[in-house]
Order: C-alpha cells, then sequence, then structure tokens
C-alpha cells in the first residue's frame, strides 16, 4: 500500500486548478509536492499539472526540497515571456509547496506562495510554512484587519528574484525549513482552500488526521473544507468557493 494519498474538491470553481505529484528518486529521497494554480481554467489547470510532475523530478532527483524548487523556479523565470511585464501577466502561475524525505536525513520543505506544510505527531499538527501573501506582510492588529490573506506574493512562475521581494515584501521569493521525523508522523500538504475553512471554523487539524486509512481521511477533510466554507457564505456566492486540494502521507 502507498504511504500517501491525496484528495480534491473543486469547491464552486470552473476548473480544479490545484495538482499534486509524489516522486521517488532511485536512492531513496521522495518529493511530495502540491501547486494551487491561480485562476480558474483549462490552460492554467494543464501548466499546473505538468508543473508539479517537473517540480517532484527535480527535488527527488536532488535529494532536497530548496534545490528542488530553486531549480524549476528558475527555469520558469528565465522564460523571455515571463521577464516581459506585459506578458506575464497572462502566463499560469502557482503557490507552490514541496518536501522531501531522504535516507538518514531530515524532512526539507520549500516553498513560494501560500501552500502549507503540516507535521502531525504526538498530536500536534505543527504547521511548517509561513504563508507568503499580504496578512504576512502587514499583519492584523486592534485597529486593522491587516492584509488580504488571498493576494499572495510570491509564487512558482514568477520571475522576481529573492532580493526583490525582500525589498518590496521582506521576504524572499522561496523560503525553507526542515524538521526531524520521529515514528508516527505524517507529512500534510494542503492548498489554501483546504486549510483555511478549517482554520477559520476552529477545527483541530491533527484530529480531522488522525486516522486510517489515508485516503479516506485525506477526502474528509477536503470535503469538510468545502463544506465549511460553502455554510459560511450565502448560496449565490457559492461560485467562490476555492478548489480544495491535500495530500497526506505517513513519514519513514
Amino acid at each position: 500500500m502507498r504511504p500517501y494519498a491525496t484528495a480534491q474538491n473543486i469547491g464552486g470553481r470552473s476548473a480544479q486548478c490545484d495538482a499534486t505529484a509524489v516522486r521517488t528518486a532511485r536512492n531513496g529521497a521522495r518529493a511530495f509536492v502540491l501547486l494551487d494554480g491561480i485562476g480558474s481554467s483549462e490552460e492554467v489547470r494543464e501548466w499546473t499539472r505538468q508543473a508539479a510532475v517537473r517540480l517532484a523530478s527535480a527535488a527527488a532527483y536532488r535529494g532536497d526540497a530548496e534545490a528542488g524548487l530553486r531549480a524549476v523556479y528558475d527555469w520558469y523565470a528565465a522564460d523571455p515571456d515571463r521577464q516581459d511585464p506585459y506578458l506575464r501577466e497572462y502566463m499560469p502561475e502557482a503557490a507552490a509547496v514541496v518536501a522531501v524525505t531522504a535516507p538518514g536525513k531530515p524532512l526539507t520543505v520549500a516553498w513560494a506562495g501560500d501552500s502549507r506544510a503540516y507535521l502531525l505527531r504526538d498530536g500536534i499538527a505543527s504547521r511548517l510554512t509561513e504563508d507568503h501573501n499580504l496578512r504576512r506582510v502587514y499583519p492584523p492588529t486592534a485597529s486593522h484587519d491587516g492584509g488580504n490573506r488571498n493576494v499572495i506574493t510570491s509564487c512558482l512562475g514568477s520571475p522576481h528574484t529573492d532580493q526583490e521581494l525582500l525589498g518590496a515584501w521582506h521576504h524572499p521569493a522561496i523560503e525553507t525549513a526542515t524538521a526531524e521525523i520521529t515514528p508516527g508522523s505524517r507529512l500534510l500538504l494542503a492548498s489554501d482552500g483546504a486549510y483555511e475553512p478549517h482554520e477559520d471554523a476552529g477545527h483541530d487539524v491533527f484530529a480531522e488526521l488522525d486516522d486510517d486509512p489515508l485516503t479516506s481521511t485525506v477526502r474528509g477533510f477536503v470535503d469538510r473544507a468545502v463544506d465549511t466554507s460553502r455554510k459560511a457564505l450565502p448560496p449565490h456566492e457559492h461560485r467562490y468557493v476555492d478548489n480544495a486540494t491535500a495530500l497526506l502521507a505517513d513519514l519513514p
């Protein structure tokens, strides 16, 4: 049986523009990827699926999440059309998160955007990523709601460098984290359409994902996210309910 499972729910959108991919290298390194495509179209859907496979392959081959994401980020950024301020506005992009396990090494995670990684162990879901969005740049205060969490400040497909984004938003294009893997650990990768409804409703992420088998557990997680989103909106706004995608893995 595979030690991981994925699930998606289209929500109220016209196309499912999230994608996941898993690849394993000959040396045993395994890369888990989740991309949240920006927009809702067939073009974005197809690009995001291809980019997810490209990223998973690159990260597994290198045995490191950051090395894989930087290689693919730089490959897309070098496209002359993406360097053009006008043309790049019409090109697909996606929030990206990748996690890599490799024999004898800690878990490595890298991201660009607001897709998240969590490590589930000992009854706690520990978030490993920090969102690249305006809510992070302008945190809520007693007198202000903070920046819009739905406006992301980095993504795969962007041509911007670490230095440019540090100057504009005070974080680099790509950030990284590591975590030690202990027996019984689980990895969750989730799009904002999957984690935000649970977070807003005060759901315990660990409790939502501590069951077996993996397939039905992760399916329930994304379906509850979409159901929760719909219940929070009037019927005429259900078309705004986001795609929800998650990948859940038992770590070695």
